[in-house]
């Protein structure tokens, strides 16, 4: 079996007991992670090893955007100037209808193709609009031919109803759709794309269809994760109703949250529910300011997610840096207000913002025991940046530098599941100039084709 071993690299390892190396070395065979120290020396009569030279590298664990639709990718900033208000009649009553599989097939392909070149190795794709099994079946296929690591959050669309026609809010998750799913193509929980439910939840549907929807998931030993927020409640009270029937706990996980009230915020948090932060696009369409400190003082973190390509880029580094600077900047307003001055220091560590897109990530799936750090056992997911770029150089504080620096530019390697999917800056894919021609095909034939509808203002 063949192994592959970085020596000499500047180690992330975001495991409490490794630590950080300054000069360690990886070993990697079968897919997982065997060692991590300085040193490695592997003798005679051992495996084929690929052996590479990580010196002025740093390598950390891979990242996990906790929160894409990635079915959007095709209509790349297409929505950068929109409210969440001009977004649900623009996108979901507009743009999304018109979308057929394999528009959802192309963009989901190349949206989790970027995301392994940008580092992220774990995705949650919140595919909500599938109306159709062969719509659902494509953003599947998509995800499986990139080559990343997913959880298919499985979804709901949501168009103006016709005549005759129930609201989204009423119609209840398609139970043989996810038993089919469960059956057929995402069989395999330990698989390298997993199921998970994006249902509506209380702020988005009525009481039954949320009763429905959080026991469905319950049921199958599924993820429910569900947006909070934009616009009044589809009923209110809602979660202190699920709440009383045991169905919020530890596969509950909120999206946004910024209109949670502290009362109930504690309470889910006591619950053991997740919480994922999309911090620019919140700010961006008008969600609120991201929770991101107000989770921080309930002892509990965050996970960080991109949410849409349609308004801003695919890039997590950028993610976790805006969440991080927003919410020391919350920090700082608040300590000139109470004291007249700044903090004495600073309120959120950069390892911290780290931690948001690995290792909680990882928690939030259930798969901390298999992703998120750097500990031998796990499954290899990983990235090289290169240390020795311009942008980057001298490294003073390897977390500072990663954190606060880093870019697409600087992402020399990802490794997936033991397997390199980029290697010195270029992504390992066939035909990639094909399948960015068919995303620009497919995004053009979206935005004729609801113009022609008049659908779009």
């Amino acid at each position: 079996m063949r192994r592959t071993l970085i020596k000499s690299a500047t180690i992330i390892s975001m495991d409490d007991t490794l630590g950080d190396l300054r000069a360690g070395d990886v070993l990697v065979e079968g897919g997982r992670i065997i060692d991590v120290r300085p040193g490695i020396e592997l003798g005679s009569g051992t495996a084929e090893t690929d052996v590479i030279d990580g010196t002025g590298r740093i390598v950390i664990p891979g990242l996990i955007n906790a929160h894409m639709h990635t079915w959007q990718t095709g209509l790349r900033g297409f929505a950068a100037n929109w409210t969440l208000l001009e977004y649900f009649r623009r996108m979901h009553a507009g743009l999304a209808t018109v979308f057929r599989p394999d528009d959802i097939y192309i963009a989901t392909l190349v949206g989790a193709l970027n995301q392994i070149n940008c580092g992220t190795t774990t995705l949650v794709d919140w595919c909500h609009n599938n109306p159709t099994p062969d719509h659902t079946d494509a953003a599947v296929r998509g995800l499986i031919e990139s080559g990343i690591r997913a959880a298919f959050f499985h979804g709901s669309p949501k168009p103006e109803p016709k005549p005759g026609e129930p609201h989204f809010s009423e119609i209840p998750h398609p139970r043989r759709e996810v038993e089919r799913l469960l059956t057929g193509p995402l069989a395999d929980r330990n698989g390298l794309v997993t199921l998970g439910l994006a249902v509506l939840g209380p702020h988005y549907s009525t009481l039954d269809v949320a009763m429905h929807d959080f026991r469905l998931a319950r049921e199958d030993g599924l993820i429910a994760s569900m947006h909070q927020g934009g616009g009044p409640a589809r009923t209110p009270g809602g979660w202190e109703k699920l709440i009383e029937a045991g169905l919020v706990g530890a596969n509950v996980n909120i999206v946004h949250g910024n209109d949670l009230s502290d009362d109930l915020l504690q309470r889910l948090v006591d619950l053991g529910a997740s919480f994922s932060v999309t911090p620019e696009n919140e700010m961006i369409q008008g969600h609120g300011f991201p929770i991101t400190g107000r989770l921080l003082k309930r002892g509990v973190r965050p996970t960080i997610g991109i949410d849409l390509e349609s308004v801003l880029a695919g890039d997590l580094f950028s993610a976790a840096r805006v969440a991080l600077s927003m919410q020391r900047a919350l920090d700082n307003a608040e300590s000139r207000k109470a004291s007249g001055t700044i903090p004495a220091t600073t309120t959120i560590p950069a390892r911290e913002a780290l931690r948001w897109v690995t290792l909680e990530g990882a928690r939030m799936l259930g798969r901390d025991s298999q992703i998120g750090s750097l500990t031998p056992g796990k499954l290899a997911d990983l990235v090289v940046i290169n240390a020795s770029d311009l942008n980057l150089f001298p490294v003073h504080d390897p977390v500072a530098t990663v954190v606060m620096q880093t870019s697409l530019a600087n992402i020399e390697a990802v490794m997936i599941g033991g397997v390199w999917k980029k290697r010195n800056g270029r992504l390992l894919v066939d035909g990639l100039e094909r399948k960015k021609e068919m995303l620009a095909q497919s995004g053009r034939r979206l935005v004729q084709e609801i113009e022609r509808q008049g659908r779009a203002a």
